[in-house]
């Protein structure tokens, strides 16, 4: 068992422990090929009736997957990595979906990326008062994958297409009002909380325990915006949306377009098609449409531009390359030749 990732067994309860605080727990390729057999068997334990995920630390519960990793395949043209990691992670974020047990995340700290795919699949989602959730990606020259296309547009009203496009930060209290956390609870509760847990011998048990430890974590900052997000991103086109926030006197419009437009004008468009598509799509088809996008863009340009941008050298200058034609953008969602397509 690789030393950055803990499975325990504490009475009824199975327990992953995401262990790489100075990385953010930042998911890792064996962290995925460890978790799936995992849950797996816990899935035919009779004696398993919780499963938990958290990290360690107090910082993040997971920040992300391992980009830098990512950045450095990519850049090598090395799309066999590519294809395994996103390929596996996909796996994975289906087997938490699928879960025949109530999974449950502790969100205890920050939140993106990766750390969204093993967490927002599950049945429950505990956030606390250091939960920070967002889906950062247009911002490296990404898409918001890991099922970003199946849970974004599931979201109320239009406020997936803007978590989406802009990569917005929510706390505590506006990821239970957008329905990305289920459950609120202190900090300081979650260990009477996991011990309540693993004394839970079914579903029932689980939601009450759940429902016990919950609390009102306050007024959720973005419900005063919820009409303008709803009327500007509700919109057909990317062209529409730009145009609906160049037309609002609020402030907090000229600058949510501003946001977007330091991101990838691509990967924004991108962005904007995929979560558009995802909103009457299955959850496979949603992974294999964002596998087929990862295999096109991962290798790209904006991609390891990005990453080098933001992450590796932090000049925070990337030089993205044009959006491109509507035929370039809807040519991603074709199946990249010599990588197949996702299967389960």
């Amino acid at each position: 068992m690789s030393a950055e990732i803990h499975f325990d067994r504490t009475g009824h309860l199975g327990r992953i422990t995401l262990d790489r605080p100075k990385a953010l727990n930042a998911l890792t390729l064996d962290q995925v090929h460890a978790m799936h057999p995992r849950l797996d068997q816990w899935a035919a334990d009779a004696d398993v009736a919780c499963i938990t995920i958290e990290g360690a630390g107090e910082k993040a519960f997971c920040a992300g997957g391992d980009i830098k990793q990512l950045y450095e395949a990519c850049k090598a043209g090395d799309l066999e990595f590519a294809a395994a990691f996103y390929r596996d992670e996909y796996r994975l974020n289906r087997r938490i979906h699928t879960s025949p047990k109530p999974y449950v995340a502790l969100i205890d700290g920050i939140v993106m990326g990766g750390g969204v795919g093993v967490s927002v699949h599950g049945l429950y989602r505990v956030a606390t008062e250091r939960t920070l959730f967002a889906m950062p990606e247009t911002g490296i020259g990404f898409f918001p994958d890991v099922g970003g296309s199946y849970f974004l547009p599931r979201l109320p009203g239009s406020i997936g297409m803007y978590l989406g496009l802009t990569g917005a930060r929510l706390k505590a209290a506006d990821t239970l009002h957008v329905g990305v956390a289920t459950h609120f609870v202190e900090s300081a509760q979650l260990p009477a909380l996991i011990e309540a847990l693993s004394e839970a011998r079914d579903a029932a048990e689980v939601k009450a325990s759940l429902d016990g430890f919950a609390s009102d974590p306050g007024p959720a900052a973005i419900d005063a915006r919820r009409e303008l997000i709803d009327r500007c991103f509700g919109k057909a086109s990317l062209a529409e949306v730009f145009a609906a926030l160049e037309g609002e006197s609020d402030p907090f419009a000229a600058e949510t377009l501003a946001t977007i437009r330091a991101k990838s004008p691509h990967l924004v468009a991108v962005s904007f098609e995929m979560i558009r598509r995802g909103a009457t799509l299955s959850f496979d088809d949603c992974m294999k449409m964002e596998f087929r996008l990862a295999m096109a863009l991962a290798p790209a340009h904006d991609f390891v531009e990005g990453v080098r941008a933001l992450l590796i050298d932090r000049d925070n200058k990337p030089a993205w390359n044009p959006a491109g034609t509507e035929g370039q953008v809807l040519a991603h969602f074709d199946a990249v030749p010599g990588c197949g397509d996702l299967t389960f």
